[in-house]
């Protein structure tokens, strides 16, 4: 697992695009739906023409595994405005909330206003009620996220993540005609786009603070390198290419700073590079591997896997340097760990009796949960609300993405014809 870490490649870089090679990722809720909230989504009025936006929502919605829907054709009517509801017909087929909603077609103007409302069943209350900006019919499927964002935040209290991005990189082929790809696409797998494609392996994308760029590591001209993309431009920035290694770009949460494994003054070891200047501080000193660094919340520490002790483990660092602390003590390896948004745990890749699965440190007390059950699962993110882990594990066709709830009872899969591995999950766009 370490030695993948440290892999030659060629890169092609260039603006993103549409690849038919790569197609969008399926996604498949494989938990069942004990202790889920039923709901239901009417189908929206005016949405014949249109995108079928009640849909987006549903899916987003049953996909956490905190919903299960009530099927379309068991609904008793279809209101689209609050006067029309009669709860009596949710309440005979126990629902607990119900969504309605409507669309229409600015006068003037291609753009479409949606209009949505959510209602509490047994209160006989209205919870929500929004009318959104109008948008760009293309562009309606972000309406729905966002309204399934709003949605999913009024009844768990939790931030939705629906109208993010994950990055991830895809391979096909075999041999010499093997190709991969690094693509962006909606968090539901929807509308992928290839970032970067090469005959050679790619590695390590990571999202900036404010979602706008990408760091990666690519390789050009017989040297490793990381690179910034920006998403909204396409254009492409060296950042480091120093001889040896240059990989595992970590960004800080200032924007201004990465931090990155570096080899070229000795041993692989932790650097802190200013991104404005291109300046390096050293963070560590080790005769062992030191890689795979990652930031705290608060941008004061870093943890990163090292080998100083033996096999690989979690140690932690001041983001000035210092005395590193060793983390993790539980199971033969530890490796990739990242911070929780609240700062409060680690997400890692545990080794434990020939498995390798995601794990999460409890950093108060050190406790080690286990919340994946594959037999090689790898490259953990939290998505940015906390509440789910997106990572890599091996599917039936080879290497799949799939995401866990942080008390590993929710679990989904998004897989593709192919090889997909190293997702990161965005950061929530501000509101």
């Amino acid at each position: 697992m370490m030695r993948s870490k440290f892999k030659m490649f060629f890169l092609i870089l260039g603006l993103a695009w549409i690849d038919p090679a790569f197609s969008a990722l399926e996604f498949e809720v494989v938990s069942d739906r004990v202790g889920a909230q039923p709901i239901a989504i009417v189908p929206f009025a005016g949405n014949e023409a249109m995108m079928d936006v009640a849909q987006v929502i549903e899916d987003d919605l049953v996909r956490t595994g905190l919903f299960y829907s009530l099927e379309r054709g068991d609904m008793l009517e279809r209101p689209s405005e609050p006067k029309s509801i009669d709860y009596r017909n949710w309440k005979a087929v126990n629902m607990d909330n119900i969504v309605i909603g409507s669309m229409r077609q600015d006068p003037g103007s291609d753009r479409v206003t949606v209009r949505f409302y959510l209602f509490d069943v047994l209160r006989g209350e209205q919870r929500l009620g929004f009318e959104m900006p109008a948008a760009d019919p293309k562009q309606l499927r972000y309406t729905a996220h966002q309204i399934a964002d709003l949605i999913f935040e009024n009844l768990t209290g939790i931030p939705g993540v629906f109208n993010t991005k994950i990055a991830y990189v895809a391979s096909k082929g075999y041999g010499l005609d093997r190709t991969y790809a690094l693509m962006v696409s909606d968090w539901d797998g929807y509308n992928p786009r290839t970032v970067a494609k090469s005959r050679e392996p790619l590695m390590s994308p990571q999202w900036s603070p404010d979602r706008k760029r990408l760091a990666y590591v690519g390789y050009d001209r017989g040297r490793s390198s990381i690179y910034l993309h920006d998403v909204a431009t396409g254009k492409v920035r060296s950042l480091v290419s120093e001889k040896g290694i240059n990989g595992s770009p970590a960004w800080s949460p200032d924007w201004k700073r990465l931090a990155v494994t570096l080899s070229y003054e000795s041993n692989p070891d932790i650097y802190v590079i200013e991104i404005a200047s291109g300046s390096k501080r050293r963070i560590t000193t080790s005769p062992g591997i030191d890689t795979e660094p990652a930031w705290s919340p608060d941008g004061q520490s870093l943890v990163y896997t090292s080998e100083r002790g033996g096999p690989p483990q979690i140690y932690m660092v001041s983001a000035s340097g210092g005395t590193p602390q060793r983390m993790t003590f539980e199971g033969r390896q530890n490796l990739r760990a990242s911070f929780s948004p609240d700062g409060k745990q680690l997400v890692l890749v545990n080794l434990q009796d020939s498995r390798y699965r995601i794990a999460l440190l409890n950093l108060a007390d050190k406790t080690m949960q286990i919340v994946s059950d594959g037999r090689f699962d790898e490259g953990p993110s939290f998505a940015p609300n906390g509440a789910v882990i997106i990572y890599a594990t091996q599917g039936p066709q080879g290497a799949e993405l799939a995401t866990v709830s942080t008390d590993g009872r929710i679990r989904q899969r998004l897989s593709q014809k192919g090889d997909v591995r190293e997702p990161a999950w965005s950061p929530l766009l501000k509101r």
